[in-house]
């Protein structure tokens, strides 16, 4: 490689031809690397002026290696005897390419070697020589340190990764992507560990000298026990790498997702890398299609309740809107309507943001405004698509509002999420957003909100008599107070002390009614609609939650931290 790469550094005017002679002499004689040399006569200021010089005539990436995070197991695609022969190292992995640093581009044999012993599309960049050197020093050194630390996570089942580009990996990427290394396996037990207990997401967090892992069960987060520190790159790449992100790149937010195999099942993950003061902040939100309620029966619903929303859901138009706020269960309700009416004589669409869970016999499309494709032109375009069900993720803005109120006025049931505290309070956010108050009295059909209560944990559960300083802060009708007997939990083993499991909804179904539409019409304000809804038969949060304390699936508490003192 020298004589030619000299060469080509005397055509371009970077260095002489006594400066390259002199520096081929030192190289032969001490055995130096060929940027060292030329240094040493002072040819070149640093190794990577020749990298990039390199890249540029070869119209080729060049990669500063000592900025890289890289991943043991990505770097040991590549056999040690190659990897020293060569002067080349695995830099990451993205679906079926393997970016490899070579301070020899120019090596053909190698590159088609590295193709045939790992399988990938290999994509070169180029690097210094001394500092690829560096590199395969440290990483394929023993690791018997890690294993120290962790050989307590012994398991035999490793999680089966699944390209979401290319979902026909075959077994060998599979092994290949996934080796049994103990930082692997430790990165594995964490999801796996989350899944098994049915939590919802997954926290990494970087403090000063520890990691803080944190899974949310039922809506609550709960510690686990914290990672070493001085690992915290390593663990960060490994998630970096299965969710195909940038491990280079450690000063900006990054998104990605991965899709496991567990227990015969598929499971995604949503993952979020946000840089912190003492490292990356890792969230991964679990999309598990087993653990997706999409039968409404079980959702939580009340006979009354249910009866009105599914009334609602068959309608041949009109716009329904579920209300709440953020981790209150609104995709859930939504995806479980759409699951209902979903048949083979309706043109189901949906603009979602994200795409949380495929469903069979649904056009699913999942919004990107960094490309324009928002809401409200994607529901401009469902428009063309001759639709019968609409569905959008969430109205935002006046456009889409509008969109989705016209649509449902022209023959379309339209269903859409907005970010309020009850379903009275949602007319006038539509009203505030620019819609006249004739279009929203004549479209909307039914307005639910809605919330995720706890339940309690039957095996501490135990009873709890209501005082009268109770009933008086519960400040709901006498009628609902059937009992003073109802139940608490102090917390045991089984709920790991947190007096809770599993979760059910309440809700606030409100059908606009005759007497409802009119109050719209007038400009009523929201506390006469909900007084007017009442009237109806319309049952509170508040009383929807009473009710469920009564029935004795969660406790005062509850009742209180999920609708207020007041």
């Amino acid at each position: 490689m020298s004589a030619e790469l000299g060469a080509m550094l005397v055509k371009a005017g970077k260095i002489t031809q006594e400066q390259l002679d002199e520096a081929l002499v030192i190289k032969e004689k001490n055995k130096d690397v060929f940027g060292v040399a030329l240094i040493e006569v002072g040819a070149i200021q640093s190794e990577e002026e020749l990298s990039d010089f390199i890249g540029k005539q070869l119209n080729m990436g060049s990669l500063r290696l000592s900025d890289v995070e890289l991943n043991p197991d990505i770097v040991k695609l590549i056999p040690l005897d190659i990897a020293r022969k060569f002067t080349v190292i695995a830099v990451s992995k993205l679906g079926k390419s393997l970016i490899v640093a070579i301070a020899d581009p120019n090596n053909i044999y190698v590159l088609d070697a590295i193709k045939f012993i790992t399988g990938c599309n290999v994509q070169p960049v180029i690097s210094p020589e001394k500092a690829i050197q560096k590199s395969i020093d440290a990483y394929y050194k023993d690791e018997n340190g890690v294993s120290e630390i962790l050989r307590g996570l012994e398991d035999d089942e490793e999680l089966e990764i699944v390209s979401v580009e290319d979902e026909d990996l075959s077994m060998t990427d599979l092994e290949t992507a996934v080796q049994d290394k103990p930082l692997v396996r430790l990165v594995d037990s964490i999801i796996k560990d989350a899944v098994r207990m049915n939590a919802s997401d997954i926290h990494l967090e970087m403090y000063e000298k520890r990691i803080r892992v944190r899974y949310r069960v039922d809506g609550n987060l709960r510690e686990m026990a914290p990672l070493p520190f001085k690992y915290r790159a390593a663990i960060i790449s490994r998630i970096k790498i299965m969710s195909e992100l940038d491990i280079s790149e450690r000063r900006l937010p990054q998104d990605g997702r991965i899709k496991i195999k567990l227990d015969n099942r598929t499971v995604d993950l949503r993952v979020s890398v946000l840089p912190t003061i003492f490292g990356e902040k890792v969230v991964m939100r679990i999309l598990d299609p087993n653990a997706l309620m999409v039968d409404m029966t079980k959702l939580g619903f009340t006979q009354k309740a249910l009866e009105r929303f599914s009334k609602a859901i068959t309608l041949p138009f009109g716009i329904i809107l579920v209300t709440g706020p953020t981790g209150s269960g609104k995709t859930t309700t939504l995806y479980s309507a759409l699951k209902q009416i979903n048949t083979e004589d309706v043109n189901i669409m949906t603009a979602e943001d994200p795409v949380e869970f495929n469903f069979d016999g649904i056009n699913q499309v999942a919004v990107r405004s960094e490309i324009g494709l928002t809401f409200a032109s994607a529901l401009r375009s469902f428009l063309r698509q001759d639709p019968d069900i609409i569905m959008v993720g969430e109205i935002r803005d006046a456009e889409t509002a509008e969109i989705a109120i016209r649509a449902a006025l022209t023959g379309h049931l339209v269903f859409s999420t907005l970010h309020t505290n009850d379903a009275p309070s949602s007319i006038n956010r539509l009203i505030d957003m620019g819609i006249p108050n004739y279009l929203v009295s004549s479209a909307t059909r039914l307005i639910m909100a809605q919330r995720m209560t706890r339940k309690l944990c039957p095996s501490c559960k135990r009873p709890y008599h209501l005082t009268d300083e109770d009933i008086e802060v519960l400040d709901v009708p006498e009628s609902v107070i059937t009992t003073r007997e109802v139940f608490e939990a102090p917390g045991c083993d089984e709920c790991n002390g947190t007096g809770q499991a599993g979760r059910s909804g309440i809700f606030e179904v409100m059908p606009l009614t005759p007497g409802i539409e009119q109050l719209i019409l007038e400009s009523a304000t929201d506390v006469q609609i909900r007084e007017k809804a009442m009237e109806e038969g319309m049952l509170t949060l508040r009383i929807a939650a009473v009710d469920k304390m009564m029935t004795g699936a969660i406790g005062l508490k509850e009742v209180f931290a999920i609708t207020g003192t007041a």
